[in-house]
């Protein structure tokens, strides 16, 4: 496979953090990489400061109704597969529907990476599901039907950024923006509008339950908001200002995260900073399951229920030692946990030969702690 074209195909800010590491160490082994993505929150913001080239194949938001996002995924497919072609691409990874069905009508390799569970997502498995040819999920990843075509590692997309092979906390970092000693808190507010949110009508953190949050959170310190969708005007204030390639070093000096999103709630969790999660997937989701129950770094609550949210959060503002007990529990989740950055790297390069080591062998991964 040397100095073949490998596409990687981005649609979540994510996603981006998830692939970032291994395109690099795809380019420096002397790979081809062509990252192909659409616009979706700061992911193009991202992409441009990291000087990555890219290449963006549906520059306008995804349409917010069932139809809308089928159609777009037909637009996208269209574009890709002449992407691949004019580009003679030999590979194509993603979490994307996209390098599913790109993958099998081109008769292309092809390597998903996901860590939804099916029942989370069922739409994946319908529309890509039968094209899928080899999938990579954590262990605590419950992917239904696509099992025989899964191989599973021992660790969360969010480890491969966060891992501390990969990432070391930088207070000078938090300080270009505010100051460090004064504790403070991060709220995130997802946009609940991508398409397993539509599909389940997913709820989260609305006007009155943010302000009770700011409310009981300003009298222990500052506040936050990194926010998806528009903030109402008197939120404006609160509203995190940051080169978005900072955010998990101002994450990981936070005293609490609080939001509506999936993603950040595990990234929390990475980086030993307690962390709950405020919509509809409570104890819905695998990966955060795990981090819930076997390690103790997130709690899920779900949106019927703000008067437990405010509970935990005094609980929580209130415990002893709480910066160290957290990072404590991550040790522990460390200890366990491979470095998805190197095992992703040697499975792209490898293919389809790595996959025939997994599935003799699936304990080959801990090669790479």
């Amino acid at each position: 496979m040397k100095n073949k074209n490998i596409l990687i195909q981005l649609s979540h800010p994510a996603h981006f953090h998830l692939y970032k590491n291994v395109a690099a160490n795809l380019m420096k082994d002397g790979y081809k990489v062509f990252i192909v993505i659409k616009t979706k929150d700061v992911l193009e913001d991202l992409l441009k400061e990291s000087g990555f080239p890219y290449y963006n194949i549906l520059k306008v938001p995804h349409r917010r109704s069932k139809l809308g996002v089928l159609m777009d995924t037909f637009i996208r497919d269209w574009r890709m597969m002449r992407f691949v072609k004019q580009n003679r691409i030999d590979l194509l990874t993603g979490s994307t529907v996209e390098v599913a069905h790109v993958g099998w009508l081109m008769r292309k390799d092809s390597i998903n990476t996901g860590e939804d569970d099916l029942a989370v997502v069922p739409q994946f498995g319908y529309i890509a599901g039968p094209f899928v040819k080899c999938h990579l999920a954590p262990v605590s990843c419950d992917v239904g039907f696509l099992t025989k075509k899964c191989y599973k590692y021992a660790g969360f997309h969010k480890l491969a950024y966060l891992h501390p092979n990969r990432f070391r906390p930088d207070k000078n970092v938090v300080e270009k923006y505010f100051s460090s000693e004064t504790p403070y808190f991060i709220l995130r507010f997802a946009q609940l509008k991508a398409f397993h949110d539509i599909t389940t009508d997913a709820h989260g953190i609305n006007t009155e339950i943010a302000q009770n949050l700011i409310d009981i959170l300003s009298q222990y310190g500052d506040v936050y908001i990194s926010s998806e969708r528009e903030l109402e005007p008197q939120f404006e204030k609160y509203r995190l200002h940051i080169n978005p390639l900072d955010i998990h070093h101002v994450l990981a000096f936070a005293k609490l995260y609080i939001g509506d999103s999936q993603s950040m709630a595990v990234e929390a969790a990475m980086l030993g900073t307690p962390s709950l999660r405020f919509n509809d997937f409570a104890g819905k989701i695998g990966v955060l399951e795990e981090l819930e129950h076997k390690y103790e770094l997130t709690c899920a609550i779900p949106s019927s229920d703000p008067k437990r949210l405010y509970d935990k959060v005094e609980e929580l503002l209130t415990m002893p030692d709480l910066h160290e007990a957290f990072q404590l529990r991550r040790q522990k989740m460390l200890s366990e946990k491979i470095d998805v950055t190197a095992f992703f790297t040697w499975f792209i390069e490898n293919y389809p030969e790595s996959r025939k080591i997994m599935k003799e062998n699936p304990d080959y991964q801990f090669r790479f702690k």
